[in-house]
């Protein structure tokens, strides 16, 4: 097995997906130009109805998407520098914006930060307009969420790292923070996470009908969640890697369910090289390291591959020799027993991968960054 640094939570319950039913895919390469690929993401960015796909690219000064269903390439704004992360969010009568973090370095004193909103001018085929709107040292993660359940969704910002840290410890409190559609005012969340915070998940952990935020970093994976009065509460779910600092923790983080039961998922620890499996037993997580092969772990997803309720692992590395891109099926009903199965191997140094159904078969099918080999593929799920 490749994984070096990758882990997840499990509470584990009924059947798993069989190795023998692992979906037949068919692999499209849609460009091949993407230096430095980052980051895939799935919108309608046209509202033809269609999922087209985004393409970040921090070695690359234009930030561009493609098409649905011919992949024609569009830029969205050039001129660009150290593009890290972008986020869609919803502008009202079917149009979207975006919301762009560049300027990146992992040493805070060499990054800026830079927060900017891009919106179309009009035909979302040509160059949209780009609006600074802060700039916070590191900004490095982007995601949308429902925090108060009244369906308005606000663009969370993870900074890497605390404004003045450094490798290769990285120590500090490193902010966690959002901003609201149109007012774009940065609004604090938190700044208990320490050292490293690499990923967020944003998903309804507590079943109330709003969005909580999981992170990853140094210090393990926590649940972020807005209570009464605007307090928002920090739970710690685990420590992650026990490795000493700065080897602890965990580095990308993703929620999935099998068979009724949710679970969590995570490369440990930053850019790590370990596939790991919590299962709950006694109100406690027990961690289970799956695959400790990984060269430089950088993208894990869940992924309901039939639309019943029992979600794979798919993990991606993006390290020198180790390019590949994985789906894990669990093999018994306590979830303790998982296979690996490549989807692609020295094909695509998976630096980000999109989960979503781009031809309308009712299938989920996968689209994948690659970071050193700079281009973006798609596997088509051909069903069983």
């Amino acid at each position: 097995m490749r994984l070096r640094n990758a882990v997840c939570l499990f509470s584990i319950f009924g059947g798993a997906l069989s190795a023998a039913t692992l979906p037949k895919f068919r692999e499209q390469t849609i460009a091949t130009d993407l230096k430095g690929g980052y980051q895939v993401i799935a919108a309608d960015v046209n509202g033809d109805g269609k999922p087209d796909l985004i393409a970040l690219g921090s070695n690359m000064p234009e930030l561009v998407w493609y098409e649905n269903p011919g992949w024609k390439r569009h830029v969205i704004a050039d001129g660009r520098s150290r593009m890290i992360n972008v986020a869609v969010c919803e502008a009202g009568k079917g149009t979207i914006q975006m919301v762009l973090a560049e300027g990146f370095s992992s040493e805070a004193k060499n990054s800026p930060g830079i927060v900017s909103v891009l919106k179309p001018k009009g035909d979302p085929r040509e160059p949209w307009s780009v609006t600074e709107i802060d700039r916070l040292p590191t900004s490095h993660r982007f995601r949308v969420a429902d925090i108060d359940g009244s369906g308005k969704k606000v663009v969370v910002n993870a900074p890497l790292t605390a404004a003045g840290a450094g490798g290769p410890d990285y120590r500090g409190r490193t902010p966690l923070v959002y901003y609201r559609h149109g007012e774009w005012k940065r609004i604090l969340i938190g700044d208990q996470n320490e050292g490293v915070m690499h990923g967020i998940y944003v998903t309804d952990w507590d079943g109330d009908g709003r969005d909580e935020i999981l992170t990853a970093s140094f210090v393990g994976i926590h649940v972020y969640d807005l209570g009464a009065g605007g307090k928002w509460t920090r739970t710690e779910l685990t420590k992650g890697d026990p490795a000493p600092w700065p080897k602890s923790g965990a580095s990308d983080v993703a929620v999935g369910h099998l068979a009724g039961r949710r679970f969590l998922c995570s490369i440990e620890p930053w850019h790590g090289n370990q596939v790991v499996v919590y299962r709950q037993e006694g109100g406690a997580w027990r961690r289970q390291v799956l695959d400790a092969s990984f060269v430089e772990g950088h993208t894990i997803q869940a992924v309901d591959l039939y639309g019943d309720g029992r979600d794979a692992i798919l993990a991606g590395d993006r390290g020198k020799g180790g390019e590949a891109v994985y789906i894990y099926t669990a093999e018994d009903q306590a979830g303790t027993k998982w296979v690996r199965h490549p989807l692609d191997v020295g094909g695509v140094a998976a630096a980000s991968c999109a989960v979503v159904d781009l031809n309308g078969d009712g299938r989920p099918d996968i689209a994948c960054i690659g970071s050193s080999t700079a281009n973006l593929k798609i596997y088509e799920n051909l069903g069983r």
